[in-house]
């Protein structure tokens, strides 16, 4: 039998609480504006967003990525 609000999957926890939620974030080139670069950060532990120095494809040197949703 199977308790109302387990969940059904074998071997996942039931423990909810403790999961750590991570949210899929892409960066943007502030050069030319593309979104070259994906990553997943914890918003709880960091609600900042994140400032990189990346290589863009499309510009062909080193520019600042910004976090963008």
């Amino acid at each position: 039998s199977v308790r109302a609000g387990t969940p059904s999957v074998p071997g996942s926890s039931r423990r909810f609480w403790n999961r750590v939620v991570r949210e899929f974030i892409e960066f943007e080139c502030m050069t030319c504006r593309r979104r070259n670069y994906a990553s997943t950060k914890n918003k709880k532990l960091h609600p900042e967003r994140i400032e990189l120095k990346k290589f863009c494809a499309f510009c062909r040197k080193h520019t600042v990525h910004k976090e963008q949703k």
